[in-house]
């Protein structure tokens, strides 16, 4: 029995955040909170496409943990499906195509999400919420 129950406790350890709702936020700035609802604190502001592993839903509210580990309370009402990345590495080349050859059309610090439009094998088609676009390598972003 106790083995039983060790090897259901790792697996609800290590598989639950796997099976965390993938998120993203839709509007050009939304307010994190500190509880599920308005009358709770801002604790920061998040941009579009901000991407949010939902971790519990209380009602209009969702629970979410960021690619940092931050965790915090959203509207569901300016969240969507929406499919996004966040940098991770400072200084995140964004180029012309697919491939370490292509032409880099901009760099980007840690912390800037991007809609993703495309995915070919370990790159991504991205593009920012100001219309700037192109590809990156996937292991860059979250």
């Amino acid at each position: 029995m106790k083995r039983f129950l060790l090897i259901s406790g790792f697996l609800l350890l290590f598989v639950t955040p796997a099976l965390a709702e993938r998120l993203s936020v839709s509007v050009n700035e939304a307010n994190v909170r500190s509880g599920p609802g308005f009358e709770y604190g801002i604790i920061w502001k998040a941009d579009r496409y901000y991407p949010l592993n939902i971790i519990k839903k209380t009602g209009e509210w969702c629970q979410f943990r960021d690619f940092e580990g931050d965790e915090g309370w959203i509207h569901r009402s300016i969240i969507s499906n929406t499919s996004s990345v966040i940098t991770v590495r400072e200084n995140c080349n964004i180029r012309s195509a697919p491939s370490m050859e292509a032409t880099v059309l901009f760099r980007v610090e840690s912390g800037i999400p991007f809609k993703v439009l495309k995915r070919e094998k370990d790159w991504i088609q991205i593009e920012h919420a100001d219309g700037d676009g192109g590809w990156i390598h996937q292991s860059l972003v979250w």
